[in-house]
């Protein structure tokens, strides 16, 4: 499979779903999801530019530390997280880590699919028999974006989803998922970047971003940050990449 993607003979989207399979994620298992990578940094724009470089996220770089500005955040917390979370570990038997979160899980995927179900119904189980207030749940691709390189808490990557389905970014089923608390705003479709006319439109440029020569030429970096020898270790220390 590694022979044929650098030939070049698979796509980039088979490759990661193939990796995924071999990892042992799985879509019937909501833990161990199949899990794709933001690709892209550019939400604002009224078009798309696929030939210039500064429109894509660097994929050598752990979500949490894309934003420049959390990296120092995040090295402070590995090298004393015991007291700056007011962490409980007297037995001292936890590993030190980057991110007290996971960059992919159950809620996370069930937040993104929140609008299809079966993850309607999950996601409600999850939230003891109601939808989460409004101002958590997943509207805006441009705002959740924001929020990844403002909070390093937050480190969710995507699902394969984000490059197929476009069902799952329009309410067509009509649930009340609430309104925003400051503006008002009903959460309904899912507000798209301004490049894209439609969620068809968002997943046709999204497939093509991955398929393009700068994410073909960038993605083995994502691949080991998350697959690869950068998951553990010395190497995922240095790459600001440890997991509790």
């Amino acid at each position: 499979v590694f022979q044929k993607w650098v030939n070049r003979e698979i796509s980039n989207f088979d490759y990661l779903i193939q990796l995924n399979t071999m990892a042992g994620r799985t879509y019937n298992d909501l833990a161990q999801y199949p899990v794709f990578p933001w690709i892209l940094r550019d939400y604002t724009s009224e078009e798309l530019d696929l030939n210039n470089p500064a429109v894509f996220r660097d994929l050598s770089k752990p979500i949490g530390v894309v934003n420049e500005k959390n990296a120092k955040t995040v090295k402070e917390k590995y090298i004393s997280f015991f007291r700056y979370e007011n962490f409980e570990d007297p037995l001292g038997m936890i590993d030190k880590f980057h991110y007290g979160t996971h960059y992919s899980n159950a809620a996370g995927v069930m937040h993104y699919l929140i609008r299809v179900e079966p993850f309607t119904t999950l996601h409600i189980q999850l939230q003891s028999g109601r939808f989460d207030c409004a101002d958590r749940q997943f509207h805006s691709i441009p705002a959740t974006w924001q929020a990844l390189m403002d909070n390093p808490n937050d480190v969710k990557e995507l699902t394969p989803e984000f490059f197929y389905f476009p069902e799952f970014l329009e309410n067509q089923n009509g649930f009340n998922l609430g309104q925003l608390q400051m503006s008002k705003e009903v959460v309904n479709d899912v507000i798209l970047p301004k490049w894209a006319h439609s969620p068809e439109d968002f997943i046709y440029k999204h497939r093509k971003a991955l398929e393009s020569e700068y994410v073909s030429a960038h993605l083995h970096e994502w691949i080991d940050l998350i697959f690869g020898y950068k998951q553990r270790g010395p190497a995922a220390v240095e790459a600001l990449n440890v997991f509790y």
